[in-house]
C-alpha cells in the first residue's frame, strides 16, 4: 500500500486537504497540482500509480490535459472529477479512456473506492476467486466420486471449464494446480464412465443415453431449421467446450445465446469419423453399407471427409426435410474472405453448413512447428490464439452479417482435442494409423489394463480392415507411442494437443443456438 503514489491535480487543491490526509493516513502518498501544465510536469520527474484530474481547470483544461497524460502515459489510469454531469463532458472523458469518472462533491471513501477499483482489482479479484474455488473444491470431488449420469458429468464439466477460466485470473499458482489435479481426476473417473457405457449407448440398449454424433442433426437441428426462416449452421472442427466459452463474449456483441448445450462425440473423437457420423445421421459401418460411395477406410487413397454435402443431403431427404441448403468448406484464409462476398447470395437457403478448420489446424500446427508451441505453451495461451483467430478471421464477420440480417446460428463441433502427457506403450505393424490416441490394425500389442478396447470393430459400428483387427483408444491424458525411438517420440509428443480417444474435452463438446439482439 505505502508504495503506491497518487497526482491529484485540482485548481481548488486546497480545499481537498482533509481528502488528502485521509489517503495519506491510509498509507498512499499523494502529489498535488493545481493546473494541468505543472500536473504534466511532476508526472515526468517520476512515476506515479495514478491521477486524479479536475476537468474544470483554468488554462489547460482537464480534458486537454488528460489528452496529453494519455500521449505521454498511456497506460497509466486517470480518475477524472467534475462537477457537471453534462453528458457530452462525460462521452469526451471516457472516449479519451478514463479509468474512472467522479461527480462532485467527493468523499473520502468514493476516493478509496476508485483506488480498490483500478490498483487492486486483479489482486482482489484473484483472492475471491480462490476463496470461491476453494469453498467449491470439496462439492466437485463428491460429485466426481458419485455415480453420474451422461447430465451429471457435462455439468462437472462445465464447472470445471468454468473455474479453469477464472483462476486464469489468479496469481495463486497452487491453487490453479490444485485445480489441474482435480480435473485430471475427473478425466480419468469420466474415461472410465465412457468405456462402461459407450456400446450401450450406440446399440440403443439403453434409453438414457446422451444426444451423440449421429442423433444430432435429427434430434437438435431439424428442429432448429422447421422453426426457423433461414439457418445458419456453422461447425469449427476441434473446438472445444472452453475455446467456445472465451469466443462467447465477443459472440454476444452481435447475438443472443439462447442455449448453451454439451453433446458427447462418437469414437473415435476425429473428423474421419465423428463429422462424418454427424452429417450421415449414421455411423460408420451404416455410412459405409449404405452409401459405400461416400466412405473412406483409412488404408484407402483420398480425402476422408469429401462427401459431407452428400450425406447430409441423404439425412435431410430421409427425415423428410426436401429443402435448399448450401455447404462451404472453409480451409484457408481467402476461401474466408470468399463466402463473406457471397453470403448475400445465401439469403434464400432454408440452411447453410459452414465448416471451418482453423482450429484444427492450430492443434496440428502445435505439434509440429516450434514457434507455435511457443506462442500456444499451455491451455490458457492456447485459448488466447483461437481468440486472437476469431477477432482477426472472415468468420468474424461472417457473425456481423448474420447479425444484421436477423438470422438464427448454431455454432458447434465434431470433437475437442486434449492436451496429452502419459505415454503408453504399443506395437504395430507398417498398416497401422497414425493417431496418437487410438489404434487400429491386425498385430497391435499393448497392455489391456492400459486402453478401452473394442475387440470387435462391429460392436463399435466401426469398419474392419481385416479378419482380426481392432480398435484401441487411449483415456483421459495419455497418448500411444511405440518402442523404437520412444524417448524421442514421447518427449516431440508430449504436451501437444491430439484427438480421438476417450477424454471430457475431446467428448463433450458444445452445441451452441444463438439468436439476434
Amino acid at each position: 500500500m505505502e508504495n503506491i503514489t497518487i497526482l491529484w491535480a485540482d485548481d481548488e487543491i486546497d480545499l481537498l486537504k482533509p481528502h488528502i490526509m485521509f489517503l495519506k493516513d491510509k498509507g498512499y502518498d499523494v502529489f498535488t497540482s493545481n493546473n494541468g501544465i505543472e500536473a504534466i510536469e511532476i508526472l515526468k520527474s517520476r512515476p506515479f500509480d495514478i491521477v486524479f484530474l479536475d476537468e474544470q481547470m483554468p488554462g489547460l483544461s482537464g480534458i486537454e490535459t488528460l489528452m496529453q497524460i494519455k500521449n505521454a502515459f498511456p497506460n497509466l489510469p486517470v480518475v477524472m472529477i467534475t462537477k457537471s454531469e453534462e453528458e457530452s463532458i462525460m462521452e469526451d472523458a471516457i472516449g479519451s479512456s478514463i479509468s474512472d469518472y467522479l461527480i462532485k462533491p467527493v468523499n473520502p471513501n468514493q476516493i478509496l473506492l476508485s483506488l480498490k477499483k483500478n490498483l487492486e482489482n486483479k489482486k482482489l479479484i484473484s483472492e475471491k476467486t480462490t476463496h470461491n474455488y476453494q469453498q467449491q473444491f470439496r462439492s466437485i470431488g463428491m460429485e466426481i466420486s458419485n455415480r453420474l449420469n451422461f447430465n451429471e458429468w457435462i455439468d462437472v464439466y462445465r464447472k470445471l471449464i468454468y473455474w479453469e477460466l477464472e483462476l486464469e485470473k489468479s496469481n495463486d499458482s497452487g491453487i490453479t494446480d490444485i485445480l489441474k489435479m482435480q480435473k485430471d481426476e475427473a478425466g480419468q473417473v469420466f474415461s472410465r464412465y465412457v468405456e462402461t457405457n459407450y456400446l450401450d449407448w450406440i446399440q440403443g440398449k439403453t434409453a438414457e443415453r446422451p444426444i451423440m454424433s449421429h442423433t444430432l442433426v435429427k434430434d437438435k437441428l431439424l428442429p432448429l431449421i422447421d422453426e426457423s426462416q433461414g439457418l445458419f449452421f456453422i461447425l469449427i472442427d476441434n473446438l472445444r467446450y472452453d475455446q467456445w466459452k472465451v469466443l462467447q463474449p465477443i459472440i454476444e456483441e452481435y447475438f443472443r445465446v439462447e442455449k448453451d448445450e454439451i453433446y458427447y462425440s462418437i469414437l473415435p473423437t476425429t473428423t474421419q469419423y465423428a463429422r462424418n457420423t454427424m452429417f450421415s445421421g449414421l455411423m460408420p459401418t451404416e455410412i459405409e453399407k449404405k452409401y459405400p460411395k461416400y466412405w473412406v477406410n483409412e488404408d484407402e487413397e483420398g480425402t476422408k471427409n469429401q462427401y459431407e454435402s452428400e450425406l447430409l443431403g441423404e439425412q435431410l431427404k430421409r427425415y423428410g426435410r426436401d429443402i435448399k441448403f448450401s455447404y462451404h468448406k472453409i480451409l484457408n484464409l481467402n476461401a474466408g474472405r470468399k463466402l463473406v462476398e457471397t453470403l448475400p447470395n445465401l439469403m434464400g437457403n432454408k440452411l447453410n453448413v459452414i465448416v471451418y478448420n482453423f482450429v484444427d489446424m492450430l492443434s496440428h500446427a502445435r505439434t509440429e512447428m516450434e514457434v507455435i508451441r511457443e506462442l500456444a505453451d499451455d491451455e490458457a495461451a492456447y485459448r488466447s490464439i483461437t481468440v486472437s483467430w476469431f477477432e482477426h478471421s472472415p468468420l468474424i464477420e461472417i457473425i456481423k452479417f448474420l447479425a444484421e440480417k436477423k438470422m438464427t446460428v448454431v455454432i458447434t463441433t465434431d470433437h475437442g482435442s486434449v492436451k496429452v502427457d502419459a505415454p503408453v506403450r504399443i506395437i504395430g505393424d507398417k498398416a497401422t494409423n497414425t493417431n496418437l490416441r487410438y489404434k487400429t490394425g491386425r498385430s497391435l500389442s499393448y497392455n489391456r489394463k492400459e486402453v478401452f478396447e473394442i475387440k470387435n470393430p462391429a460392436d463399435g459400428f466401426l469398419p474392419r480392415g481385416n479378419v482380426s483387427s481392432n480398435f484401441v483408444f487411449c483415456r483421459n491424458t495419455d497418448f500411444f507411442a511405440y518402442p523404437n525411438n520412444y524417448n524421442y517420440y514421447v518427449n516431440y509428443y508430449k504436451n501437444t494437443f491430439q484427438h480421438g480417444g476417450i477424454s471430457m474435452e475431446e467428448i463433450m463438446v458444445p452445441f451452441i443456438t444463438l439468436k439476434p439482439r
